[in-house]
């Protein structure tokens, strides 16, 4: 048996889709997605980013403006892609290729842009709004900026449990718990196979949902140093500071998911303790999807090897027992 060390990070990350599982390593991303039929369908692109080979792109607090563009438009097409296998008269494969015209391109950018917009005024504009009522009763601008975080952060909270309560999303949330399980069974060097999967955590300090966590707190402590007193003025520099919020939240998250010192461990722990609701335990055959979406780019044995010490021998000794336990 290997030895096991702490978590490694391994630069693979994903999205529960509709009955699937997407998973993205580097360019590459892989949707498995398990069909009415029962058959399991597996979907392998590239995906680039919107200001591929850009060198501001990459720099420190920008790159995760444009991650955070590239999630929001790569999450909807494969979403997408996954719902497109449910729709009532869902074309076959060969018209649907034939249909994803430029006109899809236009609609996806729509509604990305629409998503964008939405969630702006729900979680920026309208806790700051609510907040302002109370500048009738009290006059420490402190006071209002604190609660209007805390308004932000209730109605993040609030939203995450009510669609939590729909089935469909419960469903989704069951997928949500099996990518983070290959994830995390990987990163604690484990073989990729369905019992170590089972036995691993379904919370990651990577998620997503960290990531939106992480907006809703930042926004508290930038939001606090904003002392103008033209309203239209306040809500124009809130939506202006949006993609700084981002990109330190972008940060944040980078180093959580590179770090395990107690500074990590002490911010993850509000994202962490959220994903408690946006994850739920999957069964053995959303681990299977989960799995499949892992493999088509993801070579996982080699970086088992890589980071931990495993032989060919080993890797196959472990296959054979899995095989037997199964």
């Amino acid at each position: 048996m290997a030895k096991k060390t702490k978590s490694r990070y391994s630069g693979i990350g994903g999205q529960a889709v509709l009955e699937g599982v997407m998973m993205k390593n580097g360019d590459k991303y892989a949707v498995a997605v398990r069909k009415p039929d029962g058959e399991l369908d597996i979907q392998v692109e590239e995906y680039k980013g919107v200001c591929a080979g850009k060198k501001f792109a990459g720099l420190p607090f920008i790159r995760g403006i444009f991650s955070f563009i590239d999630s929001l438009v790569l999450g909807m097409r494969v979403t997408m892609h996954s719902a497109s296998f449910y729709e009532e008269d869902a074309p076959d494969e060969k018209n649907e290729k034939a249909e994803g015209s430029k006109s899809d391109d236009i609609m996806m950018g729509v509604t990305v842009a629409l998503s964008v917009i939405i969630a702006v005024a729900l979680f920026m504009v309208v806790p700051f709004l609510l907040s302002d009522l109370l500048g009738r009763f009290v006059r420490n601008e402190s006071l209002i900026a604190i609660f209007e975080g805390i308004i932000r952060i209730l109605i993040f909270v609030g939203y995450i449990a009510a669609i939590s309560l729909m089935e469909d999303i419960k469903r989704l949330y069951r997928y949500h718990g099996a990518e983070h399980k290959c994830i995390n069974c990987i990163e604690r060097g484990r073989t990729l196979d369905v019992r170590n999967v089972m036995r691993s955590s379904r919370q990651h300090k990577r998620c997503g949902t960290s990531f939106l966590l992480f907006v809703a707190l930042v926004s508290v402590i930038v939001f606090f140093f904003i002392r103008v007193d033209n309203m239209a003025l306040k809500i124009l520099i809130r939506l202006l500071l949006v993609p700084v919020i981002a990109g330190i939240s972008y940060e944040l998250i980078r180093l959580a998911g590179r770090s395990d010192n107690v500074f990590v461990r002490i911010i993850s722990a509000p994202g962490m303790w959220m994903q408690r609701l946006t994850t739920k335990e999957p069964d053995e055959d959303m681990v299977r999807v989960a799995i499949a979406s892992v493999e088509a780019v993801f070579d996982w044995k080699t970086y088992l090897k890589e980071n931990f010490g495993y032989t060919d021998e080993i890797l196959q000794a472990e296959t054979e027992s899995q095989a037997v336990d199964i």
